[in-house]
């Protein structure tokens, strides 16, 4: 067995459904599993590996719900567009996407995310280029490289810009393929074990790049596979026209007319909702994966968390992709999530807690893993992020330096454990040469601006 006590962290934030935080707390995992949370030392630990939690406040490792890893090589581009010129720009660059790329940026995403706290993540990615292979393969062999759990989403597009869509031809697929290769996506990577390191999702990009027929052929293939489903929806004002112009429904209406909202579906953005929209999200047990900067980004607008919350809905944090974001932060993105709850002048409209609440539990619920990770309880799996809390941005905090890790400008974890293994060391990634990953990105993000 092998056992690991993190000892004496100026506070444990377990994020259990008391909002129990424990002073001077410390945590025993045995086999990935933490087995122990609380105040000075438990029996059995006298075997265990110990590591130092002075000076670090310990929280559930933060889980990103929504990301697309491939646009990490096109930061910084349509810098001044809404969300459809914005994909009009892109969708031609992205058209050369190739597994290098796709590999080079996954390794970027990923020892972003896990430098600033995030345990575990999903991808939804939905370009596949014709005849470009290995796609998939890269991203999960970057996870596996950098040390994550990862929910990757066989994402789609069927619906070109011949036939309505958005999507030049040279990023679509046909449908039958798409379904064929979910389905072998499915059936060779994912794995519903709780220790589980990877897990498959079914996710068609959205209304105005998927036609009806991909749309609910692939919600008929989670279920009848058991996995979960994901898709973009309410994300700008111009999809809410496309969808009212051609099929005279809302946005969330028409998910619903498609088989698209149930407790197995976790929808990204949900910037324009309406009441209806809110209460019929609530009440199917959907889940939604809040991205306050890229929507911010884009000027989309914000979204309701606020109005989601008190209805009962489910609602997680993701970064988005590295181009309508710029960056892979979570714990920017917590504060973030924070600061535009309050926009409104309602200085009680989101609390500290309620943020990380939402970037662990919430997040956790949206993947269907609420039984397994997003909060530091004795059976749950060992995934926890030490945060630092004796630098210079922390002078003066001492108040509540819980509140001081979302409010506070340091970013960076101290140390990072994904299934009782360390992932991040001293601010530092364990299992892989940041500054090489650094290095090949920016050769092949060379690569990439040179050919256009």
């Amino acid at each position: 067995m092998t056992k690991v006590l993190i000892d004496a962290c100026e506070a444990v934030v377990t994020m259990d459904d008391a909002g129990t935080e424990i002073p001077g707390g410390s945590i025993l995992i045995e086999d990935g599993v933490i087995a122990w949370v609380g105040s000075g030392e438990p029996a059995g630990a006298e075997d265990a590996e110990r590591v130092d939690g002075r000076g670090a406040v310990a929280l559930p490792g933060l889980i990103n719900t929504h990301h697309h890893m491939y646009q990490a090589m096109t930061r910084a581009r349509a810098q001044a567009d809404v969300l459809f010129g914005w994909l009009e720009e892109l969708y031609p660059v992205w058209a050369h996407l190739s597994a290098e790329w796709e590999r080079a940026a996954a390794r970027v995403a990923l020892a972003e995310l896990a430098l600033s706290g995030c345990t575990l993540s999903m991808d939804h990615h939905y370009v596949f280029p014709t005849g470009v292979t290995g796609l998939l393969e890269a991203e999960i062999e970057a996870a596996r490289e950098i040390g994550l759990r990862f929910h990757p989403c066989r994402g789609s597009m069927d619906l070109s810009e011949k036939d309505g869509g958005l999507p030049p031809d040279s990023v679509v697929q046909d449908t039958d393929t798409v379904l064929a290769e979910t389905e072998e996506a499915v059936r060779r990577f994912h794995d519903p074990a709780p220790s589980s390191m990877l897990r498959i999702a079914v996710a068609p990009c959205s209304p105005f790049t998927a036609t009806e027929r991909l749309m609910r052929e692939a919600a008929d293939l989670a279920r009848r596979l058991g996995v979960r489903m994901h898709t973009h929806i309410a994300e700008t004002l111009d999809e809410e026209a496309y969808c009212l112009e051609r099929f005279g429904r809302r946005p969330v209406e028409l998910l619903d007319d498609w088989g698209w909202l149930g407790p197995d579906v976790w929808l990204a953005h949900c910037v324009h909702l309406n009441d209806r929209d809110i209460q019929r999200i609530a009440e199917t047990g959907s889940g939604v994966a809040w991205c306050p900067t890229s929507n911010m980004r884009i000027a989309s607008g914000i979204a309701p968390a606020r109005a989601l919350l008190d209805a009962g809905a489910t609602v997680g944090l993701g970064v988005d992709g590295s181009a309508s974001n710029d960056a892979g932060d979570m714990i920017g993105e917590v504060r973030q999530g924070l600061l535009v709850s309050r926009a409104g002048m309602d200085p009680k409209a989101m609390s500290v807690r309620e943020a990380i609440r939402v970037a662990t539990r919430g997040s956790a619920a949206c993947l269907g893993q609420d039984g397994e990770v997003g909060s530091l309880e004795p059976g749950k799996r060992g995934d926890i992020a030490l945060f630092p809390v004796d630098g210079l941005a922390f002078a003066g905090a001492e108040a509540d330096l819980v509140a001081a890790v979302v409010l506070s400008s340091s970013r960076r974890v101290r140390d990072l454990f994904v299934e009782g293994r360390l992932v991040v060391e001293g601010g530092r990634l364990v299992n892989a040469d940041e500054d090489a990953i650094a290095a090949e990105g920016r050769r092949v993000g060379s690569t990439i601006a040179g050919q256009m």
